[in-house]
């Protein structure tokens, strides 16, 4: 189907761009993304994915909206307290843009419905506060073959990494959730609100850039910045051959979910002091803050 008049208005800037043009654009409105979690990095990547024009965005929480998300989740307004973080979602997006279908999920993404969930959209994006669900992402997208992004922030830090099918996958680089009591979360550790529009328009870029065919992925590299300094890194790293998912002799065939991780700080200890401590082998700080 040919672009419209105003889709041709509307989209005229990504239609200039040479590895867009107009098929490009049409390649997006065709195209289907699932977004895990409404929140701090949900939240950018929905509105950035609305504006550039993928058609079908489908959005999991089964949060709503409180008083304490509007620091950073601008998918959110004042109104919504209390009402389905997707629903509010929705509404954001349609604002944004008509062409977009939300399909809302308002329910948490689990071992018994996230495999055929992922399995209907063309690409993934996990932005969740929590390890569990960066791991059944994980492993649900592997045993789809579904291409993904996962994301994660903690006070002035974020960090991302992409999978396509081949390249380092999650496990690969973090095998299992962190221990309890390692990770503080980021209502005890506090996080920039800014952070979460950082990394998630990574995301929304990725997420684009898959879609249309263009550019270099974050496959098999971990990028992460400090938005105190503004510096920015980018860790290689390799598919592993033992992965116990994508590995070549897989342990895990079936999804399973660990426990949720959290850390009790103890009286007078500072999160940033916890974090210090605990180094993952990237050299990244343990906490939220690797994606």
């Amino acid at each position: 189907m040919a672009l419209t008049e105003n889709q041709i208005t509307r989209y005229s800037r990504h239609i200039l761009l040479q590895g867009v043009g107009g098929v490009g654009q049409q390649t997006l409105l065709n195209s289907r993304v699932l977004v895990v979690g409404a929140g701090g990095l949900g939240s950018p990547v929905s509105l950035y994915l609305a504006a550039s024009g993928v058609g079908t965005i489908g959005v999991v929480d089964a949060d709503e909206v409180e008083l304490s998300n509007l620091q950073r989740q601008i998918a959110h307004r004042t109104d919504d307290i209390g009402r389905a973080k997707v629903a509010s979602a929705a509404a954001a997006i349609a604002e944004i843009n008509p062409d977009v279908t939300v399909e809302q999920h308002p329910y948490r993404l689990n071992v018994d419905n996230a495999l055929e969930l992922v399995s209907s959209y063309d690409f993934v994006v996990e932005g969740t506060d929590n390890f569990p669900t960066k791991f059944l992402v994980n492993d649900a997208c592997v045993f789809a073959q579904k291409p993904f992004s996962i994301g994660g922030i903690l006070r002035f830090q974020g960090s991302t990494i992409t999978h396509t099918p081949g390249s380092a996958c999650y496990r690969c680089v973090f095998r299992n959730p962190p221990p309890k009591d390692a990770v503080p979360t980021c209502s005890q550790a506090g996080v920039f609100g800014a952070v979460a529009g950082m990394l998630g328009t990574v995301q929304a870029a990725e997420t684009v850039k898959y879609l249309l065919g263009i550019g270099e992925l974050l496959t098999d590299r971990v990028l992460s910045f400090d938005a105190l300094t503004m510096e920015w890194r980018r860790a290689s790293v390799s598919r592993d051959h033992n992965c116990p998912v994508c590995g070549d002799s897989p342990s895990i065939t079936e999804l399973v979910e660990a426990e949720q991780p959290s850390c009790a700080l103890r009286p007078g200890e500072t999160a940033g002091h916890e974090a210090e401590n605990n180094k993952t082998a990237t050299g990244e700080p343990a906490g939220r803050d690797r994606p």
